[in-house]
C-alpha cells in the first residue's frame, strides 16, 4: 500500500508540507490524528471544501484518525486570511445549527462511528477563555512584527477597511486550537488550504513552545478549472453539498459538464477510483471524454449523496439529454451503469433561433417566454424568483441573466420548468 503522503501527492492535494522526511516518518504509522478547521458561517458547505474533505477521507482510508474541527469560537470572530474585508459576526446559536448540519454532511465523506474519527468544536474551549491568562500564557509567544508580514494580515492591512483588532487575534486562536488538540487528542498534522500556512506554522511553534514536541502542516493548493475560475463558482452561485440548496441532479451536472482538460484532475481530486485506472484518461477524446465526465459526475454525486440518488441524476440527465455509453474497460473500478438508456433527447421540444440573437444576448425571462415554458414575462419573472427556471440544469438566480451562445451545450441550451417541463434552445 503507497504512504498517505504518496497518496495525496499523485493525487494532487499537496502544495507545501513542513519537516519533509520527518512527516514521512510520523505518518508511516497508523493511527496518527490530523485535523482540518471547517467554517460554520453558513449551513452547508460547498465544492470549494471538497478538498480538504476528501484529504481527511484519504487520511482515515490510510488508518488514520481525522478531526474535523468546526470552528465555533473563531466563527465568531472571523479568519481575515483571503479576505480583503471583515466577515459578518454571526451569534452563537447560529454557528451551532451550522455546526450540526456541517456533520451531517460530513458524515457522507467520513466515518464518524467508534471514534474513528471526530468532530469538534472550538467554542468548547475558547468561549471560556480567562482573556489575561491566555495573553500572558499564550500571546507571549507572538511577535507582531512577525505576524504583519504574513500574507492575510498584509492584504487586511493595505485594503481600504483595514485590519480589526478582533481579526489580528485570529492567528493565535487558530494556533490555541493547535495546541488544544495535541494535549487533549495527541493531534500533531494540522491541514488546510494555502491560505493557512501563516496560521498553521504559528500553531507548530506554539506547540513546540508550549509541549516541546514536534508537529507538523499540510497545505493544499487553490483550485481552479482550466478556465480560471475558483472550483464551485458558477453564474447561478455556488454549488452547495446540501440537497436542498443544490439538487443532486443540479450537482451532477455541475460536474459532467467540466472541460475536457480537468477531467483527469477532478477524477483524482474528487474520487477514490484508483489513480491507474485515471492515468489514461488524458488521452480521451470526443464520446470517450464525454463518457469519462459521465464517470466523474456519478462518482462524485454517489460520494456527496449516496448511490442511490447519483443514479436517479444520471437517468434523468440522460432522458435529458440522451445516454452517453460508458465502455467496460473504462475506470473499471466505478459502480457507474454502464448500459445506456434510449435517446428520449427528440422528445424535448426545440425553439431554432438565430447565432446573432444568441450574440446579442436573450435575457432569461424572455428566453422561457419565448419558448412557451411561460406565458408572460412577468409568470417568467415569478418562476425564476421562486427558483422554479433552470438553464443547463443550473438554476436562474436572476430574471435578467444573459443567455449566450457561450451556453450552448453540445448545440442546445436546455431550458427547464419546475422538474418536468424541458425545452431546448437551438441555433440555425
Amino acid at each position: 500500500m503507497t504512504s498517505i503522503l504518496e497518496t495525496l501527492r499523485a493525487r494532487g492535494f499537496i502544495e507545501n508540507t513542513t519537516h519533509g522526511a520527518e512527516l514521512e516518518a510520523y505518518l508511516a504509522q497508523e493511527g496518527r490524528t490530523c485535523y482540518i478547521g471547517f467554517d460554520p458561517t453558513a449551513s452547508s458547505l460547498h465544492i470549494g471544501s471538497l478538498v480538504p474533505i476528501m484529504a481527511l477521507a484519504h487520511m482515515q482510508r490510510h488508518g488514520h484518525r481525522p478531526i474535523a474541527l468546526v470552528g465555533g469560537g473563531t466563527g465568531l470572530i472571523g479568519d481575515p486570511s483571503g479576505k480583503t474585508e471583515m466577515r459578518k459576526v454571526l451569534t452563537a446559536d447560529i454557528v451551532q445549527e451550522n455546526a450540526v448540519a456541517l456533520k451531517q454532511q460530513l458524515s457522507r465523506f467520513i466515518d464518524f462511528a467508534e471514534g474513528k474519527a471526530l468532530l469538534l468544536n472550538n467554542a468548547d474551549w475558547l468561549v471560556p477563555i480567562n482573556y489575561i491568562e491566555f495573553l500572558r500564557d499564550i500571546g507571549r509567544h507572538f511577535s507582531v512584527n512577525r505576524m504583519i508580514k504574513a500574507e492575510s494580515y498584509r492584504m487586511r492591512l493595505e485594503s481600504e477597511e483595514g485590519l480589526s483588532f478582533i481579526e489580528f487575534n485570529y492567528q493565535l486562536l487558530q494556533a490555541y486550537d493547535f495546541l488544544e488538540l495535541a494535549n487533549t487528542h495527541d493531534c500533531l498534522l494540522q491541514m488546510g488550504g494555502s491560505d493557512q500556512w501563516g496560521n498553521i506554522v504559528a500553531g507548530i511553534d506554539l506547540v513546540r513552545r508550549e509541549t516541546q514536541k514536534t508537529a507538523f502542516g499540510i497545505t493544499f493548493p487553490l483550485i481552479m478549472t482550466s478556465a480560471g475560475v475558483k472550483m464551485g463558482k458558477t453564474h447561478a452561485g455556488a454549488v452547495w453539498l446540501d440537497a436542498d440548496r443544490t439538487s443532486p441532479y443540479d450537482f451532477y451536472q455541475y460536474w459532467v459538464n467540466t472541460d475536457d482538460q480537468d477531467v483527469k484532475r477532478f477524477l483524482l481530486l474528487y474520487t477514490f477510483l484508483p489513480v491507474e485506472e485515471i492515468v489514461p484518461v488524458e488521452d480521451l477524446k470526443d464520446a470517450d471524454i464525454n463518457a469519462a465526465k459521465a464517470v466523474l459526475a456519478f462518482e462524485a454525486t454517489k460520494i456527496a449523496h449516496g448511490e442511490s440518488a447519483a443514479v436517479e441524476a444520471m437517468e434523468a440527465a440522460q432522458n435529458v439529454f440522451g445516454a452517453r455509453q460508458i465502455p467496460q474497460w473504462m475506470l473499471p473500478s466505478s459502480s457507474v451503469p454502464r448500459k445506456g438508456h434510449a435517446d428520449e433527447t427528440a422528445a424535448v421540444p426545440q425553439t431554432l433561433v438565430s447565432e446573432e440573437l444568441l450574440h446579442q444576448g436573450i435575457p432569461a425571462f424572455k428566453a422561457f417566454v419565448l419558448v412557451g415554458l411561460a406565458d408572460t414575462g412577468g409568470a417568467a419573472r415569478r418562476l425564476i424568483a421562486q427558483g422554479g427556471a433552470y438553464v443547463n440544469g443550473s438554476r436562474v438566480t436572476a430574471h435578467d441573466q444573459m443567455l449566450t451562445g457561450d451556453d450552448l451545450k453540445d448545440g442546445a441550451i436546455l431550458l427547464r420548468s419546475g422538474k418536468k417541463r424541458f425545452h431546448k434552445i437551438v441555433t440555425e
